[in-house]
């Protein structure tokens, strides 16, 4: 607490004439040391930590063989090694006929973003589908990283697919992939 020392100064007269008493002063700074570490520990302790987003992953419930999906209307992106992916429409023995697929990258311009952009523009052309009709279908090889199917549902949240689907790779498919030499 504040404190006043008064024996300050007090034995000191010259030649009669008195001076004024001078007192000094001392602050302790203490408690208020602890009230800013009070008010500091209430709101750490009270605001609120940001918590983890997650995406809701809808899965069937049985046996996915039964669920054939429209060949116009569908787009399969296979996330490979070195942040790459294969992509095709439709069918793909028809789309390997057709010259229907590629590969491309998760960037910004002319990655799988602009590609599944284009097949949403084209479906909507098509007066038999609408824009949200599109089945975006991901099948991850062994080698896709963590990063990249996460990158791979980041796009289907940032082009609103309302239909998506996670599946395993068939031998075909893993043959094609290393026939057309994609890692």
């Amino acid at each position: 607490m504040a404190e006043i020392n008064s024996n300050a100064g007090h034995d000191r007269h010259k030649g009669g004439l008195r001076r004024s008493k001078k007192l000094s002063t001392k602050v302790d700074l203490t408690p208020m040391v602890d009230l800013g570490f009070l008010l500091i520990t209430f709101f750490v302790f009270t605001t609120s930590m940001s918590q983890p987003k997650s995406m809701k992953l809808f899965l069937p419930a049985g046996d996915t063989e039964l669920m054939p999906a429209g060949s116009s209307t569908a787009l399969t992106i296979i996330p490979v090694a070195d942040n790459k992916i294969f992509y095709y429409h439709g069918d793909l023995t028809t789309a390997l006929a057709t010259n229907m697929y590629g590969t491309t990258t998760f960037s910004i311009s002319n990655g799988i973003g602009d590609i599944i952009r284009e097949k949403q523009k084209a479906l909507s052309k098509n007066p038999k589908f609408k824009r949200d009709d599109l089945l975006l279908i991901i099948k991850p090889s062994i080698d896709a990283s963590y990063k990249n199917v996460v990158n791979a549902l980041d796009e289907v949240l940032i082009n609103v697919v309302k239909h998506y689907a996670f599946v395993e790779l068939d031998p075909f498919e893993k043959g094609t992939l290393a026939k057309l030499k994609v890692k």
